[in-house]
């Protein structure tokens, strides 16, 4: 097998949460604005949540932002940053994250009934 010409998932959601090591303070907030501002600018689809943020898109375009956001922060001076990162891709429909939770919901409706 060639490799090399193996392509990449067309879609995926990618999970992400980055953390900065070493900093001044036990805070990230000011890193989590600076980066949910460069996702934003990307037009990648995105969810925020407490502990991370999930994203929406070409599995090329997903893992670019990712590492948009290392850059960032290495700009900024942060010298290490270690990120946990959740990839799921699937070829049998495309599903967004909101479908997903949808789905959940709509079987926890069920149990009031």
């Amino acid at each position: 097998m060639d490799t090399t010409t193996l392509p990449t998932p067309e879609h995926c959601l990618a999970d992400f949460c980055l953390i900065p090591i070493g900093t001044a303070s036990a805070s990230v907030s000011a890193q989590v604005a600076d980066v949910q501002r460069l996702i934003e600018q990307s037009g990648v689809k995105y969810v925020m949540h407490s502990a991370g943020t999930t994203l929406e898109g070409s599995w090329d375009r997903v893992h670019q932002v990712i590492g948009q956001a290392h850059t960032l922060l290495h700009k900024q001076g942060i010298v290490r940053i270690q990120t946990d990162i959740r990839v799921g891709s699937r070829t049998d429909k495309e599903q967004t994250a909101e479908d997903k939770v949808n789905k959940v919901r709509q079987l926890l409706a069920q149990d009031k009934q």
